[in-house]
């Protein structure tokens, strides 16, 4: 990060009017409409000037020669850093719709990140992004057999990424002699055979799974000798389709409404990233700055940011926690004419919540 000049007070209010200013219009700043609108408690030439001041020392640019000004990346990192205090009444109010909207959802880890991004989304206006925890070796943590229909079994695991996973099997060796079945056999049947699974592959990576000897199956268990090759493969399949599943991202409509992604191309090449290249987004989200500031909450503005397509954008984010080891983490992107006070809240908030829940 460039050094940061060092501001008087005045200064301070000016930049710090500019960029609110400028944050609620999209309209380029004018030391009149400063004047009128601030109680700076100084006239419209002294404004001017310090506006001059701080266009020079590269907080503030002007996009066309009559034009008022915008803020720089540079004046937006003093806006944050030194200038603002993260709105917590804000921060309350997503905590609370948090606990009152996923109460449902908590048996579910992935239902949960899918619940708080959609509420993040729609209370910040911008795109929400959670990833998923990133401790996963895929290892399993529950498995159920659960009958569907007469001739089909669901499969249902959940690994340490805390994802639930399903799919539809045959269920004919569940089937008697003369190709009957028995509804009420059948289930005490498959919740017999989850006990024993659970009890043999609990705790165990999938890949280690499909290396286990059966051979040595319990007299019991020898009727599913057939069935358990079958449903080894399948969680196999499974833990190779959970590898891609990596960011939870909602409220793309909302941001594009915003006028600085009028421009089709940019848009395209945002849309792009979020979509086709998790892979390369993931990492970022994941890997926070250290700081200094006591903020658990890290902000990359504009061209703080490495990727190419999120160079006019703004990422706030925060790890989440299991006990004390950062395993996800909760973002916002926006256009860098964000409302920070209330991103760094919201981003702050959901990281708790989801650091609770998983605690």
């Amino acid at each position: 990060m460039s050094h940061q000049p060092n501001l008087s007070q005045r200064y301070q209010n000016i930049l710090k009017a500019t960029i609110k200013h400028y944050i609620a219009t999209a309209e380029p700043v004018g030391s009149k409409i400063l004047a009128q609108e601030y109680d700076l408690k100084i006239s419209s030439a002294t404004i001017r000037n310090a506006m001059g001041y701080l266009e020079e020392a590269g907080l503030l640019f002007q996009p066309h020669i009559s034009a008022g000004r915008v803020p720089s990346d540079s004046g937006y990192r003093i806006y944050v850093d030194r200038l603002i205090t993260p709105d917590e009444t804000l921060g309350k109010k997503l905590g609370h719709s948090l606990n009152e909207q996923l109460q449902s959802e908590r048996w579910s880890f992935e239902a949960l990140l899918q619940g708080a991004t959609k509420i993040l989304a729609a209370l910040s206006g911008y795109i929400a992004l959670i990833t998923f925890p990133q401790t996963s070796n895929n290892i399993l943590c529950h498995l159920q057999l659960v009958r569907i229909t007469s001739g089909q079994i669901m499969l249902v695991i959940v690994t340490d990424s805390y994802q639930t996973q399903s799919l539809l099997m045959e269920s004919s060796p569940f089937c008697t002699d003369n190709g009957q079945l028995d509804e009420e056999l059948i289930d005490s049947e498959l919740q017999i055979l989850s006990n024993f699974l659970n009890s043999k592959l609990k705790g165990r990576s999938l890949r280690e799974i499909a290396s286990l000897n059966w051979d040595e199956l319990d007299q019991e268990f020898a009727h599913y000798a057939d069935f358990i090759p079958i449903l080894i493969r399948e969680l196999q399949r499974l833990s190779q389709s959970s590898s891609s599943k990596q960011i939870v991202i909602h409220g793309v409509a909302e941001v594009l409404r915003q006028p600085e992604f009028s421009q089709l191309e940019q848009v395209q090449t945002l849309l792009y990233l979020l979509e086709e290249e998790q892979q390369q987004l993931c990492p970022v989200i994941f890997n926070l700055p250290a700081h200094n500031s006591s903020r658990r909450v890290a902000v990359k503005i504009g061209s703080e940011n490495s990727l190419e397509p999120m160079r006019t954008c703004t990422l706030v984010s925060a790890y989440y926690y299991q006990e004390d080891k950062p395993v996800g983490s909760v973002g916002i992107i926006g256009p860098t004419r964000m409302l920070y006070e209330n991103a760094i809240a919201l981003v702050e908030t959901t990281a708790d919540y989801l650091s609770e829940a998983l605690s």
